[in-house]
């Protein structure tokens, strides 16, 4: 008799963050209601929808909604990027996304997704489009 070990549950975000080790940012489509979103789910945030979520790419541009400066992080393992500008930035996909941004970017402002590695992981960090 033959047994084998059972495969380890991929993580539910390992396509986004599978994305972005290979410069990509992706979001979440519902085939049901076309309605898209940033945060991985099993569901459908707007109608509910299960199994209906599928994985796209987005181009990266995007708009800035809300910008902070953080000047104290909030563990030790963002310490040494403080201080560091975060922004919920509206993709042109239509999902928001939190993530880091250069220093300046202002409210309404055009902005394009970069990526960059901090201890081990890749992180998303928009910059005023040229």
């Amino acid at each position: 008799m033959q047994t084998t070990e059972p495969t380890p549950a991929r993580p539910l975000a390992a396509p986004f963050t599978d994305g972005l080790r290979a410069g990509v940012l992706r979001y979440q489509q519902c085939t049901a209601c076309g309605h898209a979103q940033t945060l991985a789910r099993y569901a459908c945030q707007h109608c509910g929808e299960r199994g209906a979520l599928h994985w796209r790419d987005a181009a990266g541009a995007a708009t800035v909604c809300a910008v902070t400066e953080v000047a104290r992080a909030p563990s030790e393992e963002f310490r040494a990027l403080a201080p560091y500008t975060l922004v919920i930035a509206q993709l042109d996909e239509g999902p928001r996304l939190m993530a880091h941004a250069t220093p300046g970017v202002r409210i309404g402002e055009r902005v394009r997704a970069g990526f960059f590695e901090h201890q081990g992981r890749t992180l998303v960090r928009f910059a005023p489009e040229s």
